[in-house]
């Protein structure tokens, strides 16, 4: 046996009288494979990834799509360029680039792309961008698709809100609800642009029949009644959120916005009240709620609240005001080791109150570490006060009785 050379399979080691055999053997699989090989490359060549993209789309795959898209020859004169750029400005849109979107959109309309669907896209990224009046542009080239889309409708009537055409976006919102009768955005946004004209009865108005739908959310009430709140429109404002607090009694963003409306009315304890009953179901305003009432200047009832304040660095910093209101000044300057264990030191402002409980308690050595950490220049001001009345305390204390 002669070993001619190894290759795989049986053919591992040969004879010598089998090597014309062999010979021929090599000439067929060469023969065979050349062919094969061929086949595949032209396979390849033959790949769509124009349509591979359009796939990779429609399953969401955007970032593949982009990828597939790499492939296309676009020098080859039989390239769609129109298509290809559609499909590219679509996957940018679909990752939120924007920019890159609108390049590539305004490419396939440079291209010959004429399908009303691509300036829909156009619009919503030129909104996306803030160019409104690119967006009706596109609007416009859109045709008749507009009417048969009601978020394009209304991308429509904000594009003319923000270039200040008040006329054209309240006829775009009319068009809006003629065309969706049960579409709820448009009578809704209705009312805000009524109420940012100061039309603040026709809003009201517009507004109650819309919420005297049964569909009717929280969330619904509360948009109209903080609207009317930011306007000044308190009564109104109130009206519309104590019937909301009524029907949606367990919903906190109702019972924050009603406080906060009577909060701008100067009603503290009014405000101070709902957020109390609010907390009852999220405990978390309890602190808000302490804080209304000692502002309002009932001390006693603020320290209770203040109790059940689950974050310690809010209730220690609470508890020091609602104390030094109180006058309860040994009991203030006994909260110095929780103060520092919690890291409320650093509160410049905490520094200070402590530095005033110890000077009430002529505890003036201690009053006097803690101004010495004083950087801020007000409060810097007030500890340089404090110090010259230690000094009078000291030289005529019967002044600081």
């Amino acid at each position: 046996m002669i070993s001619l050379f190894s290759v795989p399979g049986s053919f591992r080691t040969l004879p010598l009288f089998g090597l014309l055999h062999y010979a021929i053997l090599l000439a067929i699989l060469g023969i065979c494979i050349i062919p094969a090989a061929w086949a595949s490359a032209n396979k390849a060549q033959q790949i769509d990834y124009l349509e591979l993209a359009a796939v990779m789309l429609k399953d969401g795959h955007n970032d593949r799509a982009l990828m597939a898209l790499q492939n296309v020859d676009l020098e080859n004169k039989k390239t769609d360029l129109a298509r290809f750029h559609i499909l590219q400005g679509l996957a940018y849109l679909g990752l939120n680039d924007l920019v890159a979107a609108k390049g590539s959109l305004q490419l396939a309309a440079k291209h010959g792309q004429k399908d009303p669907t691509l300036f829909i896209y156009l619009a919503k990224v030129h909104f996306g961008l803030k160019e409104y009046r690119k967006t009706l542009e596109a609007v416009v080239k859109a045709g008749p698709l507009v009417q048969k889309d009601a978020a394009l409708i209304s991308l429509k009537a904000e594009s003319h809100w923000h270039l200040k055409e008040t006329e054209a976006a309240i006829r775009a919102l009319n068009d809006g609800q003629q065309a969706f009768p049960n579409d709820e955005r448009f009578a809704k946004r209705k009312v805000f642009y009524l109420v940012e004209l100061g039309l603040y009865q026709e809003a009201v108005k517009l507004g109650r029949s819309y919420l005297h739908r049964p569909n009717t959310t929280a969330s619904d009430y509360a948009a109209l009644g903080n609207a009317l709140r930011l306007s000044r429109e308190y009564q109104p404002a109130l009206h519309i959120l104590e019937i909301a607090r009524l029907q949606f009694p367990t919903d906190e963003m109702i019972a924050k916005l009603l406080a906060h409306t009577y909060l701008d009315q100067g009603k503290i304890n009014s405000a101070a009240f709902i957020l109390e009953q609010a907390a009852l179901l999220n405990p978390t305003l309890q602190a808000e709620a302490a804080e209304l009432y000692r502002r309002a200047g009932r001390f006693h009832k603020a320290l209770t609240l203040n109790e059940s304040v689950n974050d310690q660095k809010i209730k220690l910093k609470q508890r020091l005001s609602i104390l030094l209101a109180l006058r309860q000044f040994e009991r203030a300057a006994n909260m110095e080791s929780s103060l520092y264990r919690t890291g409320l030191l650093e509160d410049q402002d905490v520094r200070y109150a402590l530095a005033y409980a110890f000077f009430s308690t002529r505890r003036f050595a201690e009053a006097t570490k803690h101004l010495d950490h004083l950087k801020q220049a007000e409060l810097f001001r007030k500890g340089t006060e404090l110090r010259r009345l230690m000094e009078v305390c000291k030289t005529e204390p019967w002044l600081c009785t």
